[in-house]
């Protein structure tokens, strides 16, 4: 069945995305173009950042690639002027940068005390430190205009901290802490950070803790990318602009659920 999506028209908006390579922030990126955002598709890997912009293109959007680290503030602020001039002043910025690594991750093997320190920093950098620099490098600029959104994607491991990813979960805590505003909180979506955690590699079949999850949300699946358009599309639109301060949980019910 085809979604239905909100009659959103963001002709006139530029919005930057970063991470917008990934399953998740590609599917925005293409929602945003669909409803006539022009969309500068931001990520470390030119490949993916080439491809995602690509596809908008082919299907009749406005997009360009931007290859860019956000850990590195001077790209961060050359991105913000590629985009502006292939594309026109930045109004909105989607900071979907992050994930997380196996050796910043519990397991039989390797337990909490045996986390190597370079992992942890590896992934509280990308999610949280990757984050508060895009907001200064595209920040600035709305801030002088007095007008731009910035959609800060945080995780449902922020609200209610989960085993296993101690790095991940605190590194969410601390984008929610820092933003507190317009931040959308993804419950379990499928993604390459997480699958070796939620699936088997050689079976595609449940683990006991995918499974656990499941038993946890009451729609009984995993989100998809697109669960996530509605969201954004109300956060970028008109009818959000009183909003803020907020996180906004998108988990199928996964922390309304009391497990009785």
């Amino acid at each position: 069945m085809k979604r239905k999506e909100l009659d959103t028209d963001l002709s006139g908006e530029v919005v930057a995305v970063t991470g917008g390579g990934g399953v998740l922030c590609r599917a925005m990126a293409a929602a945003l173009a669909r409803h006539g955002a022009s969309v500068a598709v931001l990520d470390v890997s030119a490949e993916a950042a080439a491809q995602a912009a690509g596809e908008i293109k082919a299907g009749g959007g406005r997009a360009v690639a931007v290859p860019c680290d956000v850990l590195d503030r001077e790209q961060l602020l050359r991105a913000a002027e590629t985009v502006e001039s292939a594309l026109g002043a930045p109004t909105a910025l989607i900071n979907g940068a992050g994930g997380n690594k196996a050796e910043a991750t519990t397991s039989p093997e390797r337990t909490f005390f045996d986390l190597p320190k370079e992992a942890v920093e590896w992934v509280f950098d990308l999610n949280f430190v990757g984050t508060f620099l895009a907001c200064q490098a595209f920040g600035r600029a709305m801030a002088s205009r007095g007008a731009g959104n910035i959609v800060n994607i945080s995780s449902m491991n922020a609200v209610r901290p989960l085993t296993r990813i101690p790095a991940y979960s605190a590194a969410k805590s601390a984008v929610s802490n820092f933003t507190q505003w317009l931040a959308i909180a993804p419950g379990f979506f499928l993604t390459e950070q997480n699958r070796f955690l939620l699936t088997d590699r050689q079976t595609g079949e449940l683990t006991p803790r995918g499974k656990t999850i499941l038993d946890h949300t009451p729609m009984g699946r995993f989100g998809e990318p697109e669960d996530l358009v509605g969201t954004l599309l109300w956060l970028l639109s008109d009818s959000s602009k009183f909003v803020n301060g907020v996180i906004i949980p998108v988990d199928g019910g996964f922390s309304a659920f009391g497990g009785v």
